[in-house]
C-alpha cells in the first residue's frame, strides 16, 4: 500500500504550534513534538472509527478517494500494532 500523502503545513502563532494535514485532521501544542503528537492522537482517532464504522458519503459531500485510501492505510497499520507516525511524518 502506497496511498498519496495529504500536504502537511506547520504554523506557529502566539506560542502555538499548528500541524494541518490536508483538510481533515489537525494537531496542536506549545511545541513541534506537542502539536505532532495531538495530530496523531487525533488520527488514530478518526482511522480507528473508519474501521470500525466505516464510511458512506452523501452526494453533496464530495469526497477525496486518496484522502480515503490514506485513512485506510493508516489504519491498517494502526490496527497491526504499527506506528502510524513513520506514514505521516516519513
Amino acid at each position: 500500500m502506497s496511498s498519496t500523502m495529504p500536504s502537511l503545513s506547520v504554523t506557529e502563532t502566539a506560542g502555538c504550534v499548528r500541524l494541518q494535514l490536508g483538510q481533515f485532521a489537525r494537531g496542536e501544542g506549545a511545541t513541534l513534538q506537542e502539536a505532532a503528537d495531538d495530530l496523531i492522537d487525533r488520527l488514530l482517532g478518526l482511522v480507528m472509527a473508519f474501521r470500525s464504522t466505516g464510511f458512506t458519503s452523501s452526494r453533496e459531500l464530495r469526497t477525496e478517494l486518496e484522502t480515503m485510501e490514506f485513512l485506510f492505510e493508516l489504519g491498517v497499520i494502526a490496527a497491526s500494532g504499527g506506528d502510524i507516525r513513520a506514514r505521516v511524518f516519513g
